[in-house]
């Protein structure tokens, strides 16, 4: 099967099965989308959106949240990882956006990626979920489930996200884009899957990945491991 068609069955599965995902972080405007996604970074959705409540509370804003000390940050968002980074970070942005934006979010991929802190993925799934503007976030789950179903070769996360571009239509990245994440949790986990009994890689990944991945996960595999 040609990655078109595969393309075309995997988004009709996908939109069966999640017809309105819902933006997995909890925000209220392009800049807490923009330090939750930034806090998202190797830890999961459910931490950052514990964490955030008391960080936007003290600092809902570019403006409150630069009167705060970086400790002050890092002592609200303590328990996501990479925190004394994160925390330099979002202060470091908050003030470059006061300073050279006007206190609000650009809608610009360029100026979104200068930012400390933003690198492409953070940046595109601002600018989709905020400013619905084209963009496909591919993050290390996207990169796994591409890969899978043979939707990419792509040796890293931007020759997949080429990859995806090319087979999706523009107007679904947005949609698709959070499907994919939800059916990587719940149907296609990165440790332990069968893909043979997957409702997607059992019939869209090859024969020899669904081979290589059973022995990798088999008991003899992972006691040698």
């Amino acid at each position: 099967m040609k990655r078109l068609e595969k393309a075309v069955k995997i988004h009709a599965i996908l939109d069966e099965l999640y017809k309105n995902p819902p933006i997995p972080l909890v925000h209220k405007d392009p800049y807490t989308l923009l330090v939750s996604v930034l806090l998202s970074a190797q830890t999961t959705d459910k931490r950052v959106n514990m964490v955030t409540p008391g960080l936007f509370r003290r600092a809902p804003t570019p403006r409150k949240m630069v009167k705060l000390d970086v400790d002050e940050i890092l002592g609200i968002i303590r328990t996501c990882g990479l925190a004394p980074g994160k925390a330099r970070n979002i202060h470091a942005l908050s003030r470059i956006l006061l300073e050279e934006h006007g206190g609000k979010v650009p809608a610009d991929m360029e100026k979104l990626e200068a930012l400390p802190g933003v690198g492409h993925k953070t940046a595109s799934v601002v600018m989709i979920q905020a400013f619905d503007r084209p963009a496909f976030p591919v993050d290390t789950h996207i990169h796994r489930l591409a890969a899978r179903w043979g939707l990419s070769n792509g040796k890293n996360v931007e020759k997949t996200e080429r990859d995806l571009k090319a087979v999706f239509p523009e107007r679904s990245w947005a949609k698709l884009h959070l499907q994919i994440i939800y059916f990587g949790r719940e149907h296609c986990p990165a440790r332990g899957h069968d893909l043979a009994q997957c409702p997607i890689c059992s019939w869209a990944a090859t024969g020899k990945r669904i081979a290589e991945e059973a022995k990798k996960n088999s008991p003899r595999s992972r006691t040698r491991g």
